[in-house]
């Protein structure tokens, strides 16, 4: 550790010895010694001082607090005993909230220093200091390291503080090396750590809440190289590295670089939480966004800003950390075996698993060899990766990537040939981001590298989220997988060009951030990169049309009624032919998928593949055939009744049905339709029938209500649903000729997992108890519930309108930040205003919903422009009153 220099105003050793002298209680004197020191450390940095000064100068200080409690409890001349720094605080480096790691080393273990041992300790933990601690002989350290490799980090790095030199040596010399872990074992089981530790990250630096201690490219990867680097080389420094001539100067500053930018945010961190933190949590992101002097711009949050740094930070952290473990791989590990290399071409060669450059100047020769590294590699599965020495050089070789580059008909085709490839595509994309060439290739792309969507729909950046959307599509072609998805992995098959999906999924999502329609600009973009690229004009257009309608399916399945066929009409003209259909399909679902693991559901895998098939069929039908409502009211009471079967006697059944609408047969399936009818027609004279129904294929329940019809139904069904946490999906409100209500409503738990019996028949209970008394739940007047994460994305309620998409309704969406009871409120707030609901989508996007009704006014109307205003303004006052 370097020395450094602790001026007077921050520790007067001279005043705190006069206080000690007058005061019988020391612990006071440490205890405000210390806060006065942290105060300046913290004003310090709030007025711009960095934080790879600070966490030096805070080890410092701790030093010498330490130095001066350990005569309160041990004689100086004590030789038996060892004070070591072990740790991070061994290494020198102090945060605000970090744990003083402390090791006594003792020559044999002593009764009568127990107490004194003890009470040393428990005088730190007074004073204020988070001690981690342990009291071992050097025969107890060698055998807790030689178990465990955490423990022999530790004590690799160790730093006398007081007591034994001798002692500390001795303990350093047997803890070696030559003693224990010699650097191939040590790097060995550091790198299975990492690779764990990783796994634990879903091998993505590009979380919604990363931790920046332990995330890959994190303060831990840094570490790392640290730790391998003192066991081998025997150096104190990164920047000794440079010496031994594993590290360039250009690299040692990128590392240190980052380390200072990912010590400031720990720093700050630990100063805004008042203890240890390394999670960088929403709350947390929006302060240190705020504390570093980041601003809102016309596009972007000041939030968004600061976490593109850091994403950017951590890709550049992950490559260098690559780089340097496959140096060490090749110098520890690989050096003792012989193998002659294998050439692949002039340009590229094999030795002991990875590929490597078979001259240095490759890349000044043949710039396209920048992209020929990842097409071989994809080609060649039984290469593990790229030697150390070949991506120093790619680095080094990017500014080649220019418009004459990109204008090359090599490069040109390398970069098509890539996404022809069976194999590897997705993990050599990854790669080949996290080298900075596919952002250097597609300058467009550079814009959305390290972009955050601050918001609890998409848990990573934008060009995270394109790899793993990517990924998702590769999934569907590999046989072993087809279980997952059979729909999904039966079109890939068969769609004409698979790297046009993969191509409109690298740019789906290029325009984020930009402001403006991010599908229609992404849609440019990717038309003059095809026409570039020599794509034909109908792969161009297709290309294009996929990324300008990316949302179209998703928006349609999850918002529109599907079961209307005017819906299911107005979407097969929109796609147009299978063709187009399968590509949207495919996309679609990967990228639900690609957005968070918590998004995707059975419920909308089944919304989607009902769409799919309905539009099909259409489609095969041909657009100018449309069904005819009619047709299709005949057709399902044709098979209802199969399905009945001889359950009831047909005139019961045809009587019921006589007072039920067309509406109800075409917005219902065969099995619903036999499936509620049975329950009608078997509940006797009952007025209220509730019953469930479960799924064989998802997790979705489905509840019908049929009870006579009254003001108020919707938001008494809600309310109920709600006091049992069970959420909304989807719901069908119709109305009988004889004034019934035959309501559908699909529901699931919050967690998407099954409703158990139990419940269902509680809930049922509680539904009839509440129609049968017509009372309502008001849920206004209950406390609003809105969890950690949801608070910092709370945003003023909006409310939209379309009078175009039917001919009788209006459809009304409100957009608001998630909150307990939201639904039956606004129920409610419909009820006020004698507005009918249609029917209901129910729709949860992370921290937000999107709602959207079909309603009309008291008189079955089309709501005015008068009445949408009004009802606009309720809904957000209600919702929104305290923003």
């Amino acid at each position: 550790m370097q020395h450094i220099q602790i001026e007077k105003d921050l520790f007067d050793e001279a005043a705190l010895q006069q206080q000690l002298q007058s005061k019988n209680n020391p612990i006071p004197v440490f205890k405000q010694q210390r806060k006065h020191y942290l105060n300046i450390l913290t004003e310090r940095f709030n007025s711009g001082r960095a934080a790879t000064e600070l966490i030096y100068l805070h080890a410092a200080l701790t030093d010498k607090l330490l130095s001066l409690t350990w005569p309160l409890f041990f004689d100086d001349k004590q030789q038996d005993l060892a004070l070591v720094a072990v740790g991070g605080y061994g290494r020198g480096e102090l945060h605000p909230a970090s744990d003083v790691d402390l090791l006594l080393l003792i020559k044999k273990p002593k009764k009568e220093l127990n107490e004194s041992i003890s009470q040393f300790f428990t005088f730190l933990w007074d004073i204020g200091l988070e001690v981690g601690h342990s009291v071992r002989t050097v025969k107890e350290c060698v055998a807790e390291a030689k178990n465990d490799i955490t423990v022999a980090t530790n004590i690799q790095e160790s730093r006398l503080l007081i007591g034994s030199k001798k002692l500390f040596d001795e303990q350093k010399t047997k803890c070696s090396p030559k003693k224990i872990w010699p650097s191939d074992k040590f790097f060995r089981a550091k790198l299975d750590e990492q690779i764990k530790r990783h796994e634990r990250y879903n091998e993505s630096a590009y979380n919604l809440e990363p931790n920046i201690k332990e995330s890959p490219g994190g303060l831990r990867d840094i570490q790392m190289i640290g730790w391998v680097a003192k066991r081998h080389f025997n150096v104190e420094t990164l920047e000794q590295l440079v010496q031994h001539g594993f590290l360039t100067q250009d690299e040692y500053s990128d590392l240190h670089n980052g380390q200072a930018f990912l010590w400031r945010v720990r720093y700050g961190l630990h100063l805004i939480n008042n203890r240890r933190e390394d999670r960088l949590l929403f709350d947390h992101q929006r302060k240190l966004a705020k504390l570093f002097g980041y601003t809102d711009t016309r596009n972007n949050l000041a939030v968004e800003l600061f976490m593109k740094q850091y994403y950017r930070t951590v890709m550049d952290l992950s490559r260098l950390n690559e780089m340097l473990l496959q140096l060490f791989e090749e110098e520890i590990l690989l050096a003792k075996k012989t193998s002659k290399p294998k050439p692949i071409n002039n340009r590229f060669q094999s030795i002991k698993g990875y590929l490597e450059v078979t001259f240095d100047s490759v890349f000044k020769s043949y710039p396209f060899a920048l992209l020929e590294v990842f097409l071989l590699l994809a080609q060649n599965p039984e290469l593990k990766g790229v030697r150390a020495n070949t991506i120093r050089l790619i680095r080094s070789h990017r500014h080649l990537i220019n418009s004459n580059f990109r204008s090359d008909i090599r490069c040109r085709s390398l970069f098509i040939e890539f996404f022809k490839q069976s194999h590897g595509i997705t993990h050599e994309l990854r790669r080949m981001n996290r080298y900075g060439v596919l952002a250097a290739y597609i300058p467009v792309f550079e814009k959305i590298v390290g972009q955050m969507q601050h918001d609890l729909f998409h848990v990573y950046t934008v060009d995270e989220h394109t790899i793993m959307l990517i990924r998702n599509l590769r999934r569907f072609t590999v046989p072993e997988f087809s279980n997952e998805f059979p729909l999904a992995s039966e079109l890939v098959s068969s769609i004409p060009k698979q790297e046009l999906l993969l191509i409109a999924a690298l740019f789906h999502d290029i325009a984020k951030g930009r402001g403006g329609n991010h599908a229609i600009l992404g849609a440019v973009d990717a038309t003059e990169f095809c026409k570039r690229h020599d794509l034909s004009d109908y792969d161009t257009k297709l290309v294009a049309w996929i990324i300008q309608n990316h949302l179209l399916m998703s928006s349609t399945a999850q918002k529109k009624d599907i079961s209307d066929p005017d819906i299911i009409y107005e979407f097969a003209n929109q796609v147009g032919d299978i063709i187009h259909l399968k590509y949207l399909y495919l996309l679609t679902v990967a990228d639900i998928r690609a957005t968070s693991d918590s998004v995707w559901n059975s419920w909308k895998d089944s919304l989607l593949k009902n769409l799919y098939h309905v539009t099909r069929d259409v489609l095969r039908k041909g657009l100018e055939n449309p069904t005819l409502k009619t047709e299709l009211v005949t057709e399902n009471k044709r098979l209802a009744l199969e399905k009945l079967g001889e359950q009831h006697k047909t005139d019961s059944i045809v009587k019921l049905w006589q007072q039920f609408n067309d509406d109800y047969f075409t917005r219902h399936t065969p099995a619903e339709i036999s499936w509620q009818t049975n329950a009608i027609l078997s509940s006797g004279n009952n007025e209220t029938v509730v019953t469930f129904r479960h799924s064989s294929k998802h997790n979705v329940i489905s509840l019908f209500i049929y009870t006579p019809t009254y003001t108020g139904l919707f938001s008494t069904i809600t309310s109920v649903l709600e006091h049992f946490r069970i959420d909304v999906i989807d719901a069908r409100i119709i109305e009988s000729r004889h004034g019934y209500a035959l309501d559908t409503y699909h529901i699931q738990n919050p967690t998407s997992t099954t409703i158990e019996d139990e419940l269902c028949s509680k809930v049922k209970t509680s539904i009839k108890e509440q129609i049968e008394l017509k009372q309502r739940k008001q849920q206004t007047t209950e406390s609003t519930f809105i969890g950690r994460r949801e608070k910092q994305f709370k945003f003023a309620t909006r409310v939209s309108f379309d009078d175009s998409a039917t001919v009788q309704t209006t459809i009304m969406t409100v957009k608001s930040y998630d909150q307990t009871g939201i639904l039956s409120r606004l129920a409610m707030i419909l009820d006020e205003f004698k507005i009918n609901i249609i029917s209901a989508k129910i729709a949860t996007y992370g921290e937000r919903i999107e709602d959207v009704f079909n309603i009309t006014n008291a008189h079955d109307k089309k709501l005015s422009e008068t009445e949408q205003h009004k009802l606009a303004d309720n809904i957000c006052s209600q919702l929104d009153p305290k923003l």
